[in-house]
């Protein structure tokens, strides 16, 4: 389904119970809404599901950029209006995260609560060359380009190997990804500092990683879970960045359970 939301065409989709608590799903960088299939057997008994392209993702418009994550946080709040959902549990993972905490700070009274998943709340200067790298590599020679290293990135060695059929659509979704779309959500990202305002978050929030996550590691997440007085933070074994497809089972019972006690 499409909405018109915030000035762009928001390509979302509904699922699991009708009338349920509605819970927001964000995705990364790079991805699109099919990223979070491993959540929805769970999920989808007890709430109202909402996924959606992130702005420049999947079949969301990809207007031309640099975005900010104001303006992303501002997409996910036109498209609650637009349905008419008042308050929602948000769960993002890496930029989706990043969302999430914009949409803490800025919009607290939409939150039920906030799920914080290998994502970061700064991104610090001598991280700076290598988004300036990634985004030229990007626009010189497109996204195949960066497939192989972001999945390196986003997975163990261990389950690249497996070929799970998530790691298609994962690919898929990364290739089909308009460089446009990506490029100006790393201009966005790349800005991201929320760090000092963590403390005024407070929404319960959950915030996991995957003890292997080269990208927002261990302790990035230890860094929010310092600052946001009502957080819990659990660490996933065996897995880096995309911790809910590697370690779908055990990243479901945890949002579940902190799901389900909000």
């Amino acid at each position: 389904m499409f909405a018109e939301a915030n000035g762009i065409r928001i390509h979302y989709e509904l699922s699991g119970k009708k009338g349920g608590p509605v819970v927001i799903l964000s995705h990364s960088l790079g991805s699109n809404m099919a990223m979070w299939e491993p959540q929805l057997p769970a999920l989808e008994p007890h709430f109202q599901i909402l996924r959606y392209d992130v702005r420049g993702h999947g079949a969301s418009d990809a207007p031309e950029g640099p975005y900010t994550l104001e303006i992303l946080a501002q997409d996910a709040v036109g498209l609650l209006d637009l349905l008419k959902m008042e308050k929602a549990h948000f769960v993002g993972l890496s930029m989706g995260g990043m969302i999430g905490q914009h949409l803490a700070l800025s919009h607290p009274h939409r939150l039920r609560s906030l799920v914080l998943c290998d994502t970061a709340a700064l991104v610090p200067q001598e991280a700076q060359p290598l988004w300036r790298e990634r985004i030229a590599t990007a626009r010189e020679r497109g996204m195949e380009a960066l497939v192989d290293s972001t999945l390196e990135r986003w997975f163990t060695p261990s389950f690249l190997k497996g070929n799970s059929p998530m790691l298609a659509t994962i690919r898929k979704a990364f290739l089909a990804t308009p460089v446009e779309g990506y490029v100006s959500a790393s201009e966005a990202i790349r800005r991201l500092n929320t760090l000092d305002r963590l403390s005024e978050i407070k929404v319960p929030t959950l915030i996991m990683v995957g003890e292997d996550d080269p990208g927002t590691p261990v302790a990035a997440s230890e860094a929010m879970d310092s600052r946001i007085q009502n957080s819990k933070l659990i660490v996933l074994p065996g897995c880096r960045h995309l911790s809910n497809v590697e370690q779908a089972a055990l990243f479901n019972q945890h949002l579940l359970s902190f799901l389900m006690a909000h």
